[in-house]
C-alpha cells in the first residue's frame, strides 16, 4: 500500500485535517502518498522526544505533531506526516500508533537510536482544493448532516451527527489520550463516549469500556478521568 493517510478538504499535509472515522458526505479527500526514504539518527537527552503518533488504521504510523523545542524538534530532517517505518532496526508496519508510541517512550535516555522515515509525496503543493458547493467544514462536520462512519471492521454506514455533548467528550477524551498514551485517535475516543452514553456510574462504564476495547487494558486512572469528561459533557462544563 503506498498511501500514508488521508486528509480532509485540504490538499496540505495538515494534522488537524486528517480523515478519521466519519466524513460529511460533501466532503472531499485528498490520498498522501509515500515519497522519499531517510534515515535518521537521535540522540534522546530527554524522557520526552516531544512526538505525537497516529496511524491511518491499515499499520501505517506517522507524525502528528512535533512540540516546539522538543528533541525531534532539533532534527531538521524529520517533519510532520512522516511515516516511521522501523525504529532501531525493528520493522514496525502493522504495529498500531499507540505500541509505536509506547517504543519510543521505552528507549533508554542518554542514548542513540535509529528511525527509518518515509516522507509524504510533495505532489498536491502546487495545486489549490476544488471548490464546492454547501458549507465548508472548517475541520470538523457541520451540524445537522448525516456523515459517513468508517470502521475498521465490518460496512460502511451512514449516520447522524454526534450529539452537541459528545463532540465536546470526544474533544476531551482525544485529549486524554494524548495526556496518558501519547496518542490522538477520534475513532477510539468515540467509541469510548459511546460505551459511556447511557451509563449512570463509572463502574457500569468500566464493565461497558472493558467489553468494547479490552485489549487496551487502560489504567483505572484513566477509565475515572474519561468517564468524568463525558459527565462534564453531559453537565454542559466542558
Amino acid at each position: 500500500m503506498r498511501i500514508l493517510f488521508c486528509t480532509l478538504n485540504t490538499h496540505k499535509i495538515d494534522m488537524d485535517k486528517l480523515l478519521g472515522g466519519q466524513i460529511g458526505l460533501e466532503d472531499f479527500i485528498f490520498a498522501h502518498v509515500k515519497g522519499a526514504k531517510k534515515e535518521v539518527e537521535v540522540f534522546k537527552s530527554e524522557d520526552a522526544l516531544g512526538l505525537t503518533i497516529t496511524d491511518n488504521g491499515a499499520g501505517i504510523s506517522f507524525i502528528k505533531r512535533i512540540k516546539e523545542g522538543s528533541t525531534i524538534d532539533k532534527v531538521q530532517v524529520i517533519n510532520v506526516g512522516d511515516h516511521i517505518e522501523s525504529i532501531n532496526g525493528k520493522y514496525i508496519v502493522g504495529t498500531r500508533h499507540y505500541e509505536v508510541a509506547k517504543m519510543l517512550k521505552e528507549l533508554e535516555k542518554e542514548q542513540t537510536f535509529s528511525l527509518k522515515l518515509i516522507e509524504p509525496l510533495k505532489a498536491f503543493e502546487m495545486i489549490e482544493p476544488r471548490t464546492r458547493g454547501g458549507k465548508t467544514t472548517e475541520g470538523k462536520i457541520s451540524t445537522g448532516r448525516e456523515t459517513l462512519r468508517l470502521r475498521s471492521k465490518g460496512p460502511a454506514t451512514v449516520e447522524e451527527m454526534p450529539t452537541a455533548f459528545e463532540e465536546k467528550a470526544i474533544q476531551k477524551v482525544d485529549d486524554l489520550l494524548e495526556t496518558y498514551m501519547g496518542i490522538r485517535d477520534i475513532e477510539l475516543a468515540a467509541t469510548m463516549v459511546e460505551a459511556g452514553r447511557d451509563k449512570k456510574n463509572p463502574d457500569e462504564f468500566a464493565v461497558a469500556l472493558d467489553e468494547a476495547l479490552g485489549d487496551f487494558a487502560f489504567p483505572d486512572e484513566f477509565v475515572f478521568d474519561v468517564w468524568g469528561a463525558i459527565g462534564d459533557a453531559k453537565q454542559g462544563r466542558l
